[in-house]
Order: C-alpha cells, then sequence, then structure tokens
C-alpha cells in the first residue's frame, strides 16, 4: 500500500528546481554532431599520464630573476600585496600564479591576481576575518575569495588541489623526478595540473624570483600557445580548455601549436557537455576584455560559432563566400570598435555585446536605410532627440558599404518618418534578443538558414536578456523624448562595468556611429555602394553635451572643393588689385621684389657658410672665429631688417598719400611670398608690412634652424646634416 506524500512549500521548490534541471539539461545541449570523438570526460583513473613524462626535466627548470625581466612588487596591486604579505608574514609560502604573471612579464594589464599559498583555506578566511571579508566559495575547487577596498583576490591553496585530485595526484607523484628541495616539487606538482604553459609560472615577490617548471618562459618569448600535459589528454581532462585557449591566444596574439589545433578539432564536441554557465563565463571574458573581435575568428574558424551563435555564423559563412565581404563585414567591424573600448582594466558589462549582437541580428533580418541606422545610434550616443537627428542628417550624405545590413537611402525625411523608423529598429532589437536566450526563438530564427546545421543551444539568461531589452526601451516607446541621465561625454568605466544602462546605451551608440564612419565609401545621395573610394578628405563634426564635446570623423568630400574655391577668390582679387592699383602701388610692388632678392642672395651665403662650419666643427682652432663670423652675419641680417622696414614705411606713407589703397586688399607679390613660406594670407586683415616681418623672421629662423640651406651640387662634395635627436631622448 503506497502512502501519499505531502508537499510543503520547500519540498515544492526542490521538486520543481530538478525538473527545471532535467528539462534545462534536455533542452539547452543539443546531440553532439558527427565527429571523430563522441565520448564524454573519463574518470580520472582512465587517464594515461606516462605521456607527461618526457615534459617533465628537472634539468630545464629555471628561476629566474624577476628584476632582470622587469617585474617589481610595485607592479602588484595594493590588495593582492597586502594577501601575500600577511599570509608571508602567518609563516605560510605565498606566490602570484597564473595570467597575472604571464601579462606582467609581457608589460599587460592583468585582469586579476591569483595567490596560492600553503595555508588551508580555512586558515586563510581565519587570517583575514578581522581585516577584511573572506569567505570560501566552489565545491569541486573551493577557493578563498578576500575583499578589500572594492576588490576582490582569489586565494587557492596547494593542499586543496591535492585533495581533490587525488588520482591525478598519485599519476602526478610518480611522474615527478628526484628533488630534495620540497618547496620546488611542491610548485613543480602545481604547475603540472595548469592548462597551459604560460600560465604555470609562479612569482615570489619577496624573492623577486620567477620559477619555471614547463618551459613557459621559452613559449612565452615566442609567442606560442602549449598546454603543460599533451593536449589530448588536457581537452579530455577539461574541454573548458579549448574556450580558454581561443580567449588567451586571441588576446595575446599567440599561435596554436599544431598539437593543440588537432585536440581542437577531436575534442570540440566536448564544449557541448559544458555547464551552460561556465560557457557564459568564458564567452564574455572574450568579449568583454578587449579582445572580441580576433575571439569570434578563432570560434568560427574552429566552426565553435555553429553551436554558440549560430545565426551570426551562418552570417560570416555567407559573407565569406562573397568577394568583397572583408571590407563589408559588419560583425567584425562592430566587435572591433568595441576591443578599441575596453581593456582588461576596464572591461564592459556583458549586456554590452549581447546588445551588438541583438542590434546586428536585427540588421541582418531586416536591413535599414543608412539614415535610420545613423540616427538610432546618434540618439543613443548624444542622448537626445534633437542633437542626435542634427547630427545623423549630416552623416547620412555619405555612402555606407555594408551588405546586406546597410540600405541606401534618402536623405530627404521628416523628423517625423526618422522617429518612426527609429521606433520600428529599436523593436526589431528587442525582438532579436530572444533568439540569444531562448532555444524555441532561436530555432525559427534559423528557418531563415535551412542548410545550416541547427543549433539549440543558448547560454545568455532570460534575466540578462530582460537587462538589454532595457537599453532599447526608450528608443521603442518614445524616441523624440529621449533623455540619457549622462552627465558628460566621457565613459565612465565603473558604471560600465556594472551594467549601467545609460552608460552601456552610450558606448554602444558610439560603437555603432564609429562602425558606420569606417564604411563610408562615397559621397552623394543614392550612389551605389563601391562606385567611389574618395575617404581620404575626412572632416570633423564636434559633437557634444553640456559645454563637453568629443570629435567623431566623417567623410567631408566639399572640404577639397572649398578651399579650391578660396585660393581662386584670393588669386582673382590679386589680379584686380594689380590692374587697378595705382603707379605708387606698381612701385612698391618692384622696391619689394628687388629687396627680397638682395635678403634671400643674402641668406643663401649666409647659409653656405654655416653649412660649412658645420663640417669644420671638429677643428677647435677655428671655432672661435666661426663664432665671431656667425655673430657678424646676424648683425648684417638685422641692419638690412631695419633698413628694409625704414623703407618700406617711407614707401607705404608715400602711398597714402597720393592714393590710399583698400586696407583689406593682397598683391600678387604678397601672396607668391607667403605660399613659400606656408603662410595663410587672411585677405581681410593682413597687411603689408605684417607680411614682410613674416617672410625675414621665417627665413632668419630657417637658416639658423639648419631648414633653409641649398642642396649641395653634384661636383661638390656633400655636407652631412647635424643627426636629429629623436623623440625618445
Amino acid at each position: 500500500m503506497s502512502v501519499p506524500i505531502r508537499l510543503n512549500n520547500n519540498n515544492k521548490r526542490g521538486v520543481l528546481a530538478r525538473l527545471k534541471t532535467l528539462i534545462n539539461s534536455q533542452t539547452f545541449h543539443s546531440p553532439a554532431p558527427k565527429g571523430p570523438v563522441q565520448d564524454q570526460p573519463s574518470p580520472e583513473k582512465d587517464f594515461d599520464y606516462s605521456t607527461c613524462r618526457g615534459r617533465i626535466d628537472a634539468a630545464k627548470w629555471k628561476a629566474l630573476d624577476a628584476r632582470k625581466l622587469g617585474i617589481t612588487s610595485s607592479m602588484i596591486s595594493y590588495p593582492s600585496q597586502f594577501v601575500l604579505k600577511l599570509l608571508r608574514s602567518k609563516g605560510f609560502e605565498s606566490y602570484l600564479v597564473g595570467g597575472c604573471v604571464r601579462d606582467l612579464l609581457l608589460k599587460r594589464t592583468p585582469k586579476d591576481f591569483d595567490v596560492i599559498t600553503t595555508a588551508k583555506l580555512t586558515e586563510v578566511r581565519k587570517q583575514f576575518r578581522r581585516l577584511a571579508r573572506a569567505e570560501v566559495v566552489g565545491r569541486h575547487f573551493p577557493v578563498c575569495l578576500v575583499h578589500i577596498k572594492g576588490f576582490v583576490v582569489e586565494v587557492t591553496s596547494f593542499e586543496t588541489v591535492a585533495r581533490t585530485s587525488k588520482g591525478k595526484e598519485q599519476s602526478l607523484d610518480s611522474l615527478l623526478p628526484e628533488c630534495t628541495n620540497r618547496e620546488d616539487l611542491f610548485r613543480c606538482k602545481n604547475s603540472l595540473r595548469r592548462d597551459f604553459t604560460i600560465n604555470s609560472l609562479f612569482y615570489d615577490p619577496f624573492a623577486n624570483k620567477i620559477y619555471d617548471y614547463t618551459n613557459g618562459m621559452a613559449d612565452l618569448s615566442s609567442l606560442k600557445l602549449e598546454t603543460v600535459i599533451p593536449a589530448q589528454l588536457s581537452f579530455k581532462e577539461d574541454p573548458g580548455r579549448i574556450l580558454r585557449g581561443f580567449r588567451i591566444a586571441a588576446r595575446l596574439g599567440l599561435l596554436l601549436s599544431r598539437e593543440i589545433e588537432a585536440a581542437i578539432w577531436t575534442y570540440s564536441s566536448l564544449v557541448k557537455s559544458l555547464d551552460k554557465n561556465k560557457i557564459m563565463i568564458e564567452l564574455n571574458y572574450m568579449l568583454s576584455y578587449g579582445a572580441a573581435e580576433p575571439s569570434l575568428r578563432l570560434l568560427w574558424k574552429f566552426k565553435f560559432l555553429e553551436f554558440l551563435l549560430p545565426l551570426h555564423a551562418a552570417y560570416l559563412d555567407e559573407q565569406a563566400s562573397r568577394e568583397d565581404a572583408q571590407p563589408s563585414n559588419m560583425l567584425m567591424k562592430l566587435f572591433f570598435h568595441l576591443d578599441n573600448l575596453v581593456a582588461c582594466d576596464r572591461p564592459c558589462d556583458c549586456t554590452l555585446w549581447i546588445g551588438l549582437l541583438a542590434f546586428h541580428l536585427a540588421l541582418i533580418n531586416n536591413p535599414q536605410e543608412a539614415l535610420v541606422v545613423w540616427a538610432f545610434a546618434s540618439v543613443l550616443y548624444h542622448g537626445e532627440w534633437e542633437e542626435g537627428v542634427k547630427f545623423a542628417k549630416e552623416c547620412a550624405k555619405m555612402c555606407v558599404n555594408f551588405a546586406p545590413e546597410i540600405r541606401t537611402s534618402s536623405t530627404h525625411k521628416s523628423n517625423e518618418e526618422i522617429a518612426e523608423a527609429i521606433t520600428k529598429l529599436a523593436s526589431l532589437v528587442m525582438q532579436s534578443i530572444p533568439a540569444l536566450v531562448q532555444n524555441n526563438s532561436l530555432l525559427q530564427f534559423m528557418s531563415k538558414y535551412p542548410s545550416f546545421p541547427r543549433s539549440g543551444l543558448v547560454f545568455v539568461s532570460r534575466k540578462t536578456g530582460k537587462l538589454v531589452s532595457g537599453i532599447f526601451e526608450m528608443l521603442a516607446n518614445d524616441v523624440e523624448s529621449y533623455k540619457s541621465k549622462r552627465k558628460n561625454s566621457k565613459i565612465n568605466y565603473g558604471m560600465l562595468g556594472k551594467g549601467n544602462l545609460s552608460e552601456t546605451g552610450f558606448v554602444l551608440g558610439k560603437i555603432v556611429l564609429e562602425t558606420m564612419s569606417g564604411g563610408i565609401i562615397g559621397t552623394g545621395e543614392g550612389s551605389e555602394a563601391g562606385k567611389t573610394k574618395d575617404t581620404e578628405d575626412i572632416g570633423h563634426q564636434m559633437v557634444g553635451r553640456n559645454d563637453e564635446r568629443q570629435v567623431l570623423s566623417i567623410a567631408n568630400p566639399q572640404c577639397r572643393q572649398e578651399k579650391i574655391k578660396k585660393q581662386k577668390l584670393v588669386e582673382n582679387r590679386c589680379i584686380a588689385e594689380e590692374k587697378t592699383g595705382s603707379r605708387n602701388h606698381k612701385l612698391f610692388e618692384k622696391f619689394e621684389h628687388k629687396e627680397t632678392n638682395d635678403v634671400h642672395q643674402k641668406l643663401i651665403k649666409l647659409s653656405q657658410k654655416v653649412d660649412l662650419s658645420i663640417t669644420k666643427n671638429s677643428m677647435p682652432k677655428k671655432q672661435n672665429y666661426l663664432g665671431k663670423q656667425l655673430m657678424n652675419d646676424r648683425k648684417k641680417i638685422t641692419y638690412a631688417k631695419k633698413s628694409f622696414l625704414h623703407q618700406t614705411r617711407h614707401t607705404k606713407m608715400d602711398e597714402h598719400n597720393t592714393s590710399r589703397p583698400s586696407q583689406y586688399s593682397v598683391s600678387k607679390s604678397q601672396q607668391v611670398i607667403a605660399n613659400n613660406h606656408n603662410i595663410d594670407v587672411d585677405t581681410k586683415t593682413t597687411d603689408e608690412s605684417d607680411l614682410k616681418k613674416k617672410k625675414l623672421h621665417l627665413s632668419l629662423v630657417k637658416v639658423f634652424s639648419g631648414k633653409g640651406r641649398q642642396k649641395p651640387r653634384k661636383n661638390k662634395q656633400r655636407v652631412s646634416p647635424l643627426p636629429v635627436p629623436s623623440s625618445d631622448e
């Protein structure tokens, strides 16, 4: 006889949680595709670590001086130094280990600092209980998180690693060479458990030593990624190392070894077995810390996007089949500009790159006119409707080559029409977000690509999807009353890292604007994409808020035409002045031309003397003579200048008494002199005496700075110029 089971609220939650887990496991993890290997990771006892013996050689162990490698304790963050010093003061060994040591050697800012110690985690928590908040988290691999002044230092223990992998512990003990140094054995055994050789380095800031047991320094110097143990064994043991390897290689520009590439193809199917939260963490590390574009390229190359981001993988496959796909690949351009704004020391929240994926997905399914995309991004960037639309209309005069996302459009749209189009685009972006968080929506979107492998794997939570929708919600509801809460035009990376919607929307708009600017290929309304590629003339339009401005570069084809018109206008005025000017004015021009030639002849002779003095400066007996000669030449030039100005003043007075020419005229000879000296002559404000002063001053500066020398003739001995100090000096 069965006894009915009564479920209270707690039991109901437990049962529902188990059912939800069961459903998710069947929903989010699609069947493994056909491939060479279909197995799951085996228990540790099935791993054969005997293949590692050839890689462990005590003769290759290295203890390097960190100071000679450019690493000092001042490069370590204060919270990490505090943890290291406190543990050392209590009698425990403590080191920095992992990626932070690698980044310090490469003169990069580490994402975080990981500490490993000989103390147990319970002892670590006890030591920091009074000074900071410390908590032990994690079941499979527990760590102690120490919170100090808003920073978190992750502390692991040698003892924890040994206890959580007993099977591997026994195998690795048999592989260790004979060594009397207990500390070396501890460090070596721990390094053998790590993923890649460049991540297995230990740094002791107290002894200023870097310990290398797996040849990591050599791989780092050659920019090569190698696993500590054989790659086939390493990836079978932990498939997450494949995603980690992509991230490290993309961020540092490393080459994957042939062994790693072969192992990736063999065990790529095992990545699907990973928990979706772990996949999300790895993807966020790839896309939020300044290496998004190269990471996506690696994922696409090794077919991982087919089940991680299948819609965007199908787009990349279509783009690859086009001949002109490389310059018009909008997805890669978006993430390229994202990488220009974020880095390890100023990461963004995942809502930003998820928003970019949803935005691009909306454009793939519903291509938009260029004006609409300009306005959409400009309103997000400027934080208000009127200024955003004004800037968008200026930008929309340019032709943008992004196919199929962007269509050519007419700039003659009313503000009401633009607002309606932006509202529609924002709604389309919000409708694209479910394809990233719900498997049913993903499969519906995949119907556009019937021949592409279908994947039901999604790893973005619905809660995160709702946060991303908040970025575009205001644009979808009432774009004309859109008003951002931001107060300046600089990126607040603290708010961006926390996922602030206003900050994320501002940066997303900036990325889209820069991407559109990079896709400009010509001008003219309705011109075909790819017809002209005149992007050499770049103008700058100032956009800003609250008296703070930023520069966004856009193509300005009218710049050169306006410049030519201005020069022609000056020439026409010069010709008219020459025809209608008085006789005294003509005489003054002749006198000026004669005096100018005389002064130039003196300057040429003086420059020749200066050149000769340079070649003879190694003769100490003639230094005093040359110095006196230069002083005399300077006095002559000064006297010639004064007399020239005096005669000019008298001539001008005579001209004023006879016929008074216009104060704002510019003679043709003046324009020639100004062009020779790169002087911008303002036809409204520049008078003749000021121009002559500038001419003489610039000529003297050129002579005494060595810029006015004549080139020696072929039949004369060449004079070697003075060495120019480099900018570093």
